[in-house]
């Protein structure tokens, strides 16, 4: 699709792969919306700030009616809170979910509308390697995005017809502020902002975007003992 003439709703908009995708996306000649909880911490220049808490059905809302003219989403906006499912605080938990499944869905079906309206389109959501692998530590954050995985791929099927392509961007590591305590190696946001634009323009839906998560994707089919090697010396 043809970037230059599309106008894009990046969520969570004011840092890290955020702002990078929309930076990205300006160089490309879009119209850009950078929505953030706080707007006024959009300091990107050309980008339109706009008021948007995905977890608030209302701050939604107000943005749909603030638009109109959106032909491209993008699911970005995220939480990690670093939660064990077991022992962890039931309300972090639920605000992983509340934010990767139910605010996602909620943008998109605020603004699938909007785009199927203005001719159909893209939807890119923002997933991670951890759609696919999951560890005891963050084991919260794990769920809440192989759900929105799963999410993506019901959206597939359903906005298909609607003329809007929704595509899923894996990913490990990124040197954001969400990794800042983390010491192994990080990919660079802008990069990975131009893998990411780069799949919405050539219409992929799958955007698998680094050599881990490439990795990961191709032991799926091996089964449970080729992604947790741990669990095979647990006696059956």
């Amino acid at each position: 699709m043809d970037l230059s003439t599309s106008t894009v709703l990046v969520t969570g908009a004011n840092r890290g792969l955020g702002r990078a995708l929309a930076a990205e996306l300006l160089t490309r000649g879009a119209t850009v919306y950078a929505g953030a909880r706080n707007p006024d911490q959009v300091d990107l220049p050309g980008a339109k700030p706009i008021a948007l808490d995905i977890t608030d059905p209302a701050s939604v809302a107000t943005a749909v009616r603030a638009t109109g003219d959106v032909t491209v989403l993008i699911n970005n906006a995220g939480s990690n809170t670093y939660t064990d499912l077991l022992a962890g605080d039931l309300d972090n938990i639920r605000l992983e979910m509340d934010t990767h499944y139910f605010g996602t869905l909620s943008v998109v079906r605020g603004f699938a509308p909007q785009i199927a309206a203005n001719g159909g389109g893209a939807i890119l959501n923002v997933l991670s390697v951890l759609s696919w692998l999951s560890f005891g530590p963050g084991g919260a954050y794990c769920a809440a995005k192989s759900a929105q995985w799963s999410l993506t791929n019901a959206l597939r099927l359903q906005l298909a017809d609607q003329n809007i392509r929704v595509a899923g961007l894996h990913v490990g590591l990124m040197d954001t502020d969400m990794t800042r305590g983390v010491t192994e190696p990080k990919s660079d946001p802008a990069d990975i902002a131009r893998i990411a634009v780069d799949g919405i323009a050539a219409g992929a839906h799958e955007i698998v975007a680094d050599d881990f998560s490439r990795q990961v994707q191709s032991g799926l089919a091996a089964g449970i003992e080729a992604l947790y090697p741990e669990l095979a010396g647990i006696p059956g």
